[in-house]
């Protein structure tokens, strides 16, 4: 038997964090050798991730113990470039960086983002799994990023994105992340709805460059509004553009882009949310009205959005099967 896959993760408090645990600890190939949190140092991982009692005995570290075989980086949207400055990483330690600091950008003319004397591989399987295969590190994509990337993939591997995107999405709570704020807090979250950040998310510069990527010429414009929903986790996005494909037509081409693609998945029934909360599942749904081509994508923002994405990226890296330790049933009722 091979040795195990020797993980460490860095910022493991939060709820990506602790998704990542869950997926980890779970993992047939894999040792999770450290769990850093300087919120959190001396105490057991199970503590701030009452899920995990008895699961197992870690505890959080206030230093990352490297050496090893692949680090996550966990610690929220630019800790993870200072923390690679201030610390001596191997060169041949794996990294995958769960936030937006090596993301690439439409001013990105390549296949990485070199940071630091790194080079940063946008790590959306169903983009560039060869290039994922390859890589030495990985920036994983955005939550509303990866749901709407996937809604729009096959049309611009067509160059058949010649019409504005107009797109809606919905998110969880647990998409704020942990920290307390004035829009996280019970009271104001339930029962309630709010848009944020509307035609200027930060996700809208990935997307772009995803796009661009695959349809270099004749670019359309995405006008996106996010809503914060009243439920915990889970994205529901719904885009839609003019487009002269029949539905028939829509179907074949989102599945044929997909095929072979475990995770991504094209359904004629009308989904909902809960077929993808606890999965890394990305569920699609099609339908035509008029000239009128609507996309519904739905993703859940802590695994396919971020964990599950980042274990999935490692499992290529590492050259395991895909969809290892990935197996992962959703809640119906």
């Amino acid at each position: 038997m091979e040795a195990p896959i020797k993980a460490g993760i860095v910022g493991g408090a939060g709820y990506a964090g602790g998704e990542l645990l869950r997926l980890l600890l779970l993992h047939p190939d894999v040792e999770l050798a450290f769990v850093q949190s300087r919120s959190q140092a001396g105490k057991p991982v199970s503590s701030a991730h009452s899920d995990l009692l008895g699961e197992t005995e870690l505890m959080f570290s206030a230093d990352a113990a490297i050496p090893v075989d692949v680090l996550f980086l966990c610690a929220g949207h630019g800790e993870a470039a200072k923390f690679l400055a201030e610390n001596d990483v191997p060169a041949e330690t794996r990294i995958i960086d769960l936030n937006q600091d090596f993301r690439w950008n439409e001013g990105t003319d390549t296949e990485t983002v070199v940071a630091g004397g790194r080079s940063f591989v946008y790590g959306l399987p169903e983009l560039q799994r060869e290039q994922i295969q390859q890589a030495q590190h990985i920036a994983n994509p955005g939550c509303f990023a990866t749901g709407i990337q996937l809604a729009l993939l096959p049309l611009a591997k067509q160059n058949l994105l010649n019409a504005a995107v107009h797109v809606s999405g919905i998110t969880g709570s647990t998409g704020a992340g942990q920290s307390l704020s004035a829009t996280s807090h019970f009271s104001w979250r339930t029962e309630n709805v709010s848009t944020y950040k509307v035609m200027e998310h930060q996700h809208l510069h990935e997307i772009k460059r995803s796009l661009v990527h695959l349809q270099p010429e004749g670019q359309p414009d995405i006008h996106f509004i996010p809503y914060r929903g009243p439920f915990a986790r889970g994205i529901f996005i719904t885009a839609y553009l003019e487009s002269e494909l029949s539905l028939e037509e829509a179907q074949a081409l989102y599945r044929n882009y997909y095929a072979g693609h475990p995770f991504t998945l094209v359904t004629d029934q009308n989904p909902d949310l809960k077929q993808v909360v606890n999965t890394n599942k990305c569920v699609l749904h099609l339908q035509k009205h008029g000239p009128m081509l609507v996309i519904t994508s739905l993703i859940d923002n802590l695994l396919k959005g971020a964990a599950g994405q980042a274990v999935q990226n490692m499992n290529l890296v590492f050259g395991l099967e895909e969809t290892t330790g990935l197996k992962l049933k959703a809640t119906a009722f």
